[in-house]
């Protein structure tokens, strides 16, 4: 008898803790992007958020991504297709915009119009992109000199126009209407020493600002590093635009660091950051915000929850990364939004085949290195793990010629097929910026290859490798393992790449019959 009582008393304590379970399965956890979506900018119009991020030298750039519960969300447009014909982001006379060309957008909506400005440091010019229908365009541009550094724009009451930036002191210049310039004269210091409430030993000033305005109070947030600290979130009111401000050390857990605040239709406040996270980039957070004695307060007692009371995320695919079998329907675009190139693109050396579904990658000129060929197309690594996978018919490839599937960053490793005195093999590369530091050969026995590339992200460990398969069904691992890097020369999360380029002779061409990305790894 004690046993079966023992035992129903067993059932009804899991029964009791089965609600918890199920409960926090239901919510969402941090970080709520486990991939590069850093710089965000958001705003709320009705039921619906809009999200913009930095991805420089990328094109199409700045994407627009939607979501309606601040968890899952989805690229639906981009600002622009190309920001500029200059050299460095058409990869040309040994030029290139790595960890340049747009950072920091801004994005504000005001009277029926949607905005996003950002900066280019790639061409000293600030731009401001406006829209009626931010999901389908079209969209102007507008541009003007200098580039006005991590700025945000605030549209007033009063209808005037307003822009701060800056790093460590902090400047305000009011815009013309039409937004075309800044009016002579409006230029102003509005913080001398913005980082203040971090003390006095800084090592980054204070910069990524991002200005509100609630209840009649402006609310300016930025970000700095304290030399013995970490990423830290600093907020400054003032009942007026122009100051005085005062301000305080919102936030200092973890790095998370660099936004602003959002407001949900029913009432609730969070603040939306990031979290540099190795290689696989800065991923999003999103952190509850109460209301004390007019500030705002991030997190719960300082830090950043990791479960929210917000919707599950459904995973990143189809929203953020996908799959993609190249075939199209009538009506459909050539690519998909997840689908960004590397640099500009020259379209006359690249093609959908809609009907039989692959992608053709032609040469156009002579390239010494993977980093400096046109025409690569990627989409974002995710973590904690994933893996890319391809299948690339190579028979129309020319001597010289390497094509197949990059892990892209300044530390970069390829897995792909290699044209070499008069014969093709399979060739595993790892390298620094342009200089090879190692390479492994297998012998290649047709023209059409499986290869796969998969990253661990997981407490930071950032290992890839990479595998062929004649038929995608059994793997062979080529190589050493690549050791992924974040550095600075890049200043972005791991992409897959899909890339062809020629060291000999142009005009070879391959054809990649799929893409697909999995949140897995076989190890």
């Amino acid at each position: 008898m004690k046993t079966k009582q023992a035992y129903f008393y067993a059932l009804i304590s899991i029964w009791l803790l089965l609600p918890s379970c199920t409960g926090e399965a239901e919510m969402a956890r941090n970080p709520v992007i486990h991939a590069d979506v850093p710089d965000m900018s958001m705003i709320r119009v009705g039921d619906t958020y809009y999200m913009s991020s930095t991805t420089m030298h990328m094109s199409p750039g700045v994407p627009i991504m939607r979501s309606f519960d601040l968890v899952n969300w989805e690229i639906v447009s981009y600002a622009y297709d190309v920001m500029d014909e200059v050299a460095e982001l058409r990869l040309e006379n040994g030029l290139n915009a790595y960890g340049m060309g747009s950072w920091a957008p801004c994005m504000r909506y005001h009277d029926g119009t949607y905005y996003v400005s950002t900066f280019s440091g790639t061409t000293d010019k600030t731009y401001i992109y406006t829209t009626k229908d931010i999901e389908n365009g079209p969209w102007q541009s507008i541009s003007f000199s200098p580039a006005y550094h991590d700025h945000t724009i605030f549209f007033d009451d009063d209808g005037r126009i307003y822009m701060i930036w800056g790093v460590g002191r902090l400047y305000m210049i009011e815009l013309e209407e039409d937004l075309s310039g800044v009016k002579e004269g409006t230029e102003r210091v509005l913080i001398e020493n913005a980082s203040k409430p971090a003390g006095d030993n800084i090592s980054l000033p204070s910069e990524g600002s991002q200005l509100f305005k609630v209840d009649g109070t402006y609310y300016l947030f930025n970000i700095t590093w304290p030399t013995e600290g970490i990423r830290t979130v600093i907020v400054h009111r003032a009942d007026n635009i122009e100051g005085p401000y005062e301000g305080i050390l919102a936030l200092e857990d973890r790095g998370i660091a660099q936004g602003g605040l959002i407001d949900t239709p029913g009432g609730d406040w969070y603040a939306y950051l990031f979290r540099d996270y190795g290689s696989v980039g800065r991923i999003p957070y999103i952190v509850p915000v109460t209301w004390e004695d007019g500030w705002p307060v991030l997190g719960d007692q300082g830090v950043v929850p990791d479960l929210l009371d917000l919707p599950a995320s459904k995973g990143l695919i189809p929203g953020i990364v996908a799959p993609d079998d190249f075939r199209r329907q009538n009506g459909e675009p050539d690519l998909p939004l997840v689908w960004q190139w590397n640099h500009n693109p020259v379209d006359e050396y690249w093609h959908i085949n809609r009907d039989k579904g692959y992608l053709r990658l032609t040469t156009g000129r002579i390239d010494s290195s993977f980093l400096e060929a046109r025409n690569t197309l990627t989409q974002r690594t995710i973590g904690p793990v994933c893996s890319g996978i391809t299948a690339v018919e190579v028979s129309g490839m020319k001597e010289g010629d390497y094509a197949g599937l990059a892990l892209l960053q300044y530390h970069n490793g390829m897995i792909g097929v290699r044209y070499e005195n008069g014969e093709k093999h399979i060739a595993m590369v790892l390298a620094e910026g342009d200089s090879i530091i190692g390479e492994e050969r297998a012998e290649l026995n047709a023209d059409k290859i499986y290869l796969k590339a998969e990253c661990d992200f997981r407490e930071l460990v950032d290992l890839a490798r990479f595998y062929y398969s004649p038929d995608g069904e059994s793997w062979t691992r080529l190589g050493p393992e690549l050791q992924m890097r974040y550095t600075l020369p890049h200043f972005m999360g791991y992409r897959f790449g899909l890339f062809n380029y020629a060291t000999a002779t142009a005009g070879g061409y391959a054809d990649f019959h799929f893409f697909d990305i999995k949140e897995e790894i076989s190890y």
